[in-house]
């Protein structure tokens, strides 16, 4: 895309962009029938990405890369680049939702449990009007029903795809198939279909301020999550820290 500054946080790109010109490109992407993939970079994201080939090259693929936790902006801070804010996936996916609604574009849900995945579109089809869905499906299946739930995307008509899957396969779905569904926008989701159906509480907006969702999310599911989170933010501090370093060295 031209015209957007693209910088650099441990290897992996992020993309200076508002959550308004971040809609903007979208919407000017689905009028044109340009197909526009999205991705959003959190903490753990960035870190698994340092290993995980695939997942990197995935995220490097994106048209658009947005900064998903603070932590991230913090970090472009840290490093002494600039990004404008975060924009959130699940901010990101409410706001095109009801873009959708005054546009009458048609939107695919895949991901979560079946009764999630249900509740979601029931809950949007409430708000804005059946006419935004374009289909749903749960997201458990095997990998060899991938390139089936691919062909019934595109035959789906969809203009956006949101895909409530964990990482790394999301991504890694989003980026095999994204030639063959042929819809003009797509985005990875993670929990969010989570937050919307009720499942979770999402944390509050002073908590989101100063970069404690992953705190609030660990206090929901402490069995599950608190390893996860330990780990993965002690990683990425020590990563930032080194990265400080090497740029301070090359200064």
């Amino acid at each position: 895309m031209e015209n957007v500054k693209r910088i650099q946080i441990c290897n992996v790109p992020v993309d200076a962009l508002t959550m308004e010109q971040t809609v903007k490109l979208i919407d000017h992407s689905i009028e044109k029938k340009e197909r526009l993939h999205h991705v959003v970079v959190n903490a753990a994201k960035l870190v698994n990405a340092q290993k995980d080939l695939e997942l990197r090259a995935s995220i490097i693929d994106c048209d658009i890369i947005n900064a998903d936790g603070q932590s991230i902006v913090w970090a472009a801070r840290f490093l002494k680049e600039d990004l404008p804010e975060r924009v959130a996936g699940i901010d990101l996916m409410e706001n095109l939702v009801a873009l959708s609604a005054r546009k009458r574009y048609k939107i695919f849900f895949l991901g979560a449990k079946e009764e999630i995945v249900a509740r979601v579109v029931q809950k949007y089809s409430k708000s804005y009007g059946g006419d935004i869905v374009a289909g749903y499906r749960n997201g458990y299946f095997k990998k060899e029903e991938e390139e089936e739930i691919a062909h019934q995307i595109r035959d789906s008509g969809a203009d956006i795809l949101f895909v409530a899957i964990s990482s790394p396969k999301k991504e890694i779905f989003l980026n095999k198939y994204k030639d063959l569904m042929q819809v003009p926008f797509i985005m990875g989701v993670g929990g969010s279909f989570d937050v919307v159906s009720g499942k979770i509480r999402r944390a509050p907006l002073w908590m989101q301020n100063i970069g404690l969702e992953w705190f609030f999310r660990t206090m929901q599911e402490p069995g599950r999550m608190w390893k996860r989170y330990l780990t993965t933010n002690l990683a990425f501090v020590k990563m930032l820290f080194a990265e400080r370093m090497r740029l301070n060295s090359r200064a």
